[in-house]
């Protein structure tokens, strides 16, 4: 079954804090770039998984673009999508030595998508659409979603959302984001604890998946224990593994991902031997 996946591919900044910041003032760091985006990382751990990803989404040819777009290919995802000559998103990830982060973000044209252009070839061999919540929040994007999911399930896909943002759904509103979530009907909803506060909890007729990290994950109302590991590298985009393991084998592929993708720089999958 191919896996499409719809929001952005960013060129993510992955700032490793060695002390706290200071106004003024230098912090040593260990910094790296990774490719990131939130569809762009679950396509990414899908592929790594074993299942089949295509990714759909703008992006730019610059150099963030470009560096991406071709990591994301090494990976063995298709890409998808409208190519600008410049703007592709950019990604700072503070990361603390807890290995919690905070993300200062730039999304360039990816929140430029429209619905014209997709291309209904996209969808006629679409098993599943896994759409970017922040895809959701921003114009003319959130159209795009919105059309990507009827003709996905005019082509008999399932569809799933991911609620991407807690301050995200403050600013768009949450009352106004779950009237839309509830028309939308997903087939399957992931969200971490402060995402499924904000908008409510769960909508009726949709699995209801919340990530609570190190505590593990609620699948339904059924709690699971995370997968223990040694240590904690970087916790920026566990969701987004833990999101493709479920959409390739469910639960405990899930929670196996996510533990993989902490105990390593940067949220899409690196080899053994580059984890830095």
């Amino acid at each position: 079954m191919r896996i499409c996946c719809l929001g952005d591919l960013v060129l993510d900044v992955i700032v490793r804090l060695e002390q706290p910041l200071a106004t003024g003032a230098d912090a040593t760091s260990h910094i790296v770039l990774r490719p990131g985006g939130q569809a762009a990382n679950v396509a990414s751990w899908i592929a790594a998984l074993g299942g089949t990803s295509r990714f759909v989404g703008k992006r730019g040819a610059d150099d963030a673009g470009a560096l991406a777009s071709r990591r994301l290919l090494e990976l063995g995802v298709e890409l998808a999508g409208p190519v600008e000559r410049a703007g592709n998103g950019v990604i700072v990830s503070l990361v603390h030595p807890s290995g919690e982060r905070t993300m200062c973000a730039d999304r360039g044209v990816a929140t430029e998508l429209r619905p014209e252009e997709l291309d209904e070839a996209w969808s006629s061999d679409c098993g599943h659409l896994h759409v970017s919540g922040y895809a959701l929040l921003r114009e003319p994007v959130r159209f795009a979603a919105v059309r990507a999911i009827e003709l996905a399930r005019a082509a008999g896909a399932r569809v799933s959302v991911d609620l991407s943002s807690w301050s995200a759904i403050r600013d768009y509103g949450e009352a106004r984001f779950r009237a839309d979530l509830e028309r939308l009907a997903p087939d399957v909803v992931f969200g971490n604890a402060e995402e499924d506060a904000i908008v409510g909890g769960p909508i009726a007729g949709c699995s209801w998946i919340v990530k609570r990290g190190s505590a593990g994950a609620s699948f339904d109302g059924e709690e699971r224990a995370a997968v223990a590991v040694a240590s904690v590298v970087d916790s920026t985009g566990a969701g987004d593994a833990f999101a493709a393991g479920w959409l390739v084998g469910g639960p405990d592929l899930a929670l196996e991902a996510g533990a993989r993708c902490v105990q390593q720089a940067g949220s899409m999958p690196v080899d053994r031997d580059d984890r830095s």
